[in-house]
């Protein structure tokens, strides 16, 4: 590595050529960046006594060339500054040709152009492929007005600037060339570039991770393939992800059933592919970002069916099952799964979060649960089938709630709420209705999601709900039996529920018949209407696991003993069961009473007030008791399963 102070001018002229490398991010100054080398530039000009400016350095290495090419450098770091300088000489050069027309010729043909190269020899600096084009119009004469680009704005802000500046050109020009200084760094052939310009940017302006990734492959692919693969395979994902290519690597990554923080992209990238050949990787992650491109933009997907799976997998913000989505459009696209087992695990993916979502399972669990399912798929060998019953299988014990939990969750849990809560609720209404499979499709972009009780309560609908007004209003306004959808919100607001009723009941959606013939809205009501579309939400959504136990039909019947933990306990009732069965529990293991407060929320709590009905447990927590028979005895087999409970330990035995 050889190091030495110069000036602008040896560093350029001669017949050489400076080559910005992959690695290298895209010219980035803005007119913050450029106003501020021209005051320094202006203050050099004001002093005749001013020694020059120092502009800071500029890394460089040859790269290897026949005796009768021009010696080119990767220009490793300070081409923000070396692109801009040339930028000024353009200028400079285009504003002389009026007045100096030697001066311009000078400028263009020793400093910006090797006058008798051609093609893209003929450029001193040659740019990264995305600033390419704009840079060689610049330089060639043929500069094209775009705004939006920053080359072409800092030579519009440059030749203002000079345009309105009593100076003189020719001394602009020696200033620029001979009175600002830099230190000049060349490595050794033996030097490893990509390793130094790393070094120098960890305390700068950080590059991105797919910065960084970019960087990392084209440092181990040879020069001359640059344009071919850039162009090929890197400049299409970037255009097609924009933003989201880094986050598409990591679910890349991850496909394999490995987690990677969204601050390992690289490192974990770069562990991986260390001893990989780079342009089949590269390759290998261009045929899967045009997966993930259908994800984010589902539009693009031609598969009219897969479309529709996707836009409603994105509006329940389904990103955790990336990973596993790749895998399996990886299989679709190698034809080990058909269109139809493809949809089939779509469906099977939303039914999972629809699910979760209604029984508020945590969703920092996702991760780890579509993961787990990537590494039972790994992919080959397998046919359709089986990988729609593995994904099947491998779900239902991951935290999949059975039917009695989602159909008590859709009845009493707080659906709505703000951001994903009331995409997420808008879905199922929406979906509630299709089902009722109209013979015209219904335009849901101008409806709404409404409460039919509303969220601020007037003195009317206080009498309208009677003594307990305050506890209805705050158990049931976002539950499902208190939503619909409707376009005429705003009309609505908060007026009573005879001219409420009057709207929805003249409304085209299923979802508005109930109200025909309903005179009060009150406890029942809502209740009543809230297990009508819990039932149609079992048929949409329905359980597809297997169930490993047969439930007995409790309805009507009366329990005199339960057999738990080797002991049998007197019981008169199905809430004594209940409540015997989670005391037990608690009992065996306390541990398993932290489990139950963080899983079943509306089952279990330390607050009375959660529950309208309650049962007070003997550590002195309580426990929800508004339930059927049929409910208690599902729920206690439920939560044997969550807690890991082997079901021969209960039993309940039924008078005859």
């Amino acid at each position: 590595m050889q190091a030495h102070e110069t000036k602008i001018q040896p560093i350029i002229e001669g017949t050489k050529q400076y080559l910005v490398p992959m690695f290298q991010r895209t010219y980035s100054w803005t007119l913050n960046e450029c106003k501020q080398l021209w005051e320094d530039i202006l203050d050099i000009e004001e002093y005749e006594d001013s020694k020059g400016h120092f502009i800071g350095s500029i890394v460089s290495m040859p790269v290897p060339s026949a005796p009768h090419e021009v010696q080119r450098y990767l220009l490793i770091d300070g081409q923000q500054r070396l692109t801009t300088i040339v930028i000024i000489l353009a200028v400079i050069r285009d504003l002389a040709r009026k007045d100096d027309i030697r001066l311009s010729d000078e400028i263009h043909e020793t400093l910006l152009v090797n006058k008798y190269e051609e093609g893209e020899s003929r450029l001193k600096l040659l740019p990264t492929q995305a600033d390419r084009r704009s840079f060689e119009k610049l330089l060639l004469n043929t500069i094209e007005n775009n705004n939006d680009n920053l080359i072409i704005q800092a030579y519009n802000y440059f030749k203002n600037q000079i345009s309105k500046c009593d100076i003189d050109l020719r001394r602009l020009k020696t200033t620029l060339t001979n009175r600002l200084s830099l230190v000049s760094i060349v490595l050794a052939s033996n030097d490893n570039p990509y390793l130094v310009f790393e070094s120098l940017n960890a305390k700068g302006r950080p590059l991105t991770q797919s910065d960084l990734i970019r960087n990392f492959f084209f440092m181990r692919i040879n020069q001359e393939q640059h344009n071919f693969i850039y162009n090929q395979y890197w400049k299409p994902m970037q255009e097609d992800l924009g933003e989201s290519l880094t986050e598409f690597i990591r679910h890349f990554l991850m496909k394999n059933g490995k987690l990677v923080r969204k601050s390992d992209v690289y490192v974990t990238l770069k562990d991986t592919a260390e001893n990989e050949d780079a342009l089949k990787y590269i390759k290998d992650i261009h045929t899967y970002s045009s997966y993930y491109k259908t994800f984010i933009k589902p539009e693009l997907e031609k598969d009219v069916s897969l479309r529709e799976h996707m836009i409603r997998l994105n509006r329940i913000e389904a990103t955790t099952s990336y990973p596993l989505l790749l895998n399996l459009y990886d299989l679709h696209y190698k034809n080990i799964i058909n269109s139809r087992e493809l949809n089939e695990v779509l469906d099977v993916l939303e039914n999972y979060l629809i699910r979760r979502f209604v029984c508020e399972l945590p969703t920092n669990e996702l991760n780890k649960n579509f993961l787990s399912v990537c590494q039972k798929i790994d992919g080959y060998g397998y046919k359709g089938i089986e990988v729609v019953k593995e994904i099947k299988s491998a779900l239902q014990n991951k935290g999949y709630p059975k039917d009695i939990e989602f159909k008590y969750n859709l009845v009493s849990t707080k659906l709505y709420g703000a951001g994903e809560r009331s995409r997420k609720i808008r879905l199922i209404l929406e979906t509630i209705e299709d089902s009722y499979n109209h013979k015209e499709k219904i335009n849901f972009n101008n409806l709404s999601v409404e409460h039919v009780m509303p969220q601020t309560l007037n003195d009317s609908w206080k009498q309208e709900l009677g003594t307990t007004w305050e506890e209805i209003h705050d158990h049931y306004l976002h539950s499902l039996g208190n939503l619909t959808l409707t376009a005429y919100n705003a009309e609505m607001s908060n007026a009573t529920f005879l001219k409420k009723r009057s709207r929805l009941s003249n409304s085209h959606l299923e979802l508005n018949k109930y109200f025909t013939g309903i005179n009060e809205w009150n406890e029942r009501n809502i209740k009543e209407r809230a297990n009508i579309l819990a039932d149609k939400s079992l048929e949409i959504w329905g359980y597809f696991g297997s169930e490993e136990y047969e439930l007995k039909d409790v309805k009507g019947t009366s329990p005199r003993l339960i057999f738990f933990f080797s002991r049998w306990y007197e019981v008169n009732s199905w809430r004594d069961v209940w409540a015997t069965t989670i005391n037990k529990i608690i009992e065996k293991d306390e541990s398993y009473f932290d489990i139950l407060l963080d899983k079943f929320p509306n089952l279990v709590s330390k607050d009375k007030s959660a529950f309208r009905r309650h049962y007070t447990l003997d550590n002195k927590s309580y426990i929800n008791v508004d339930f059927s028979a049929r409910d208690i005895y599902r729920l206690c087999f439920t939560i044997l399963e969550v807690l890991e409970i082997e079901k021969e330990e209960w039993s309940v035995e039924i008078e005859s």
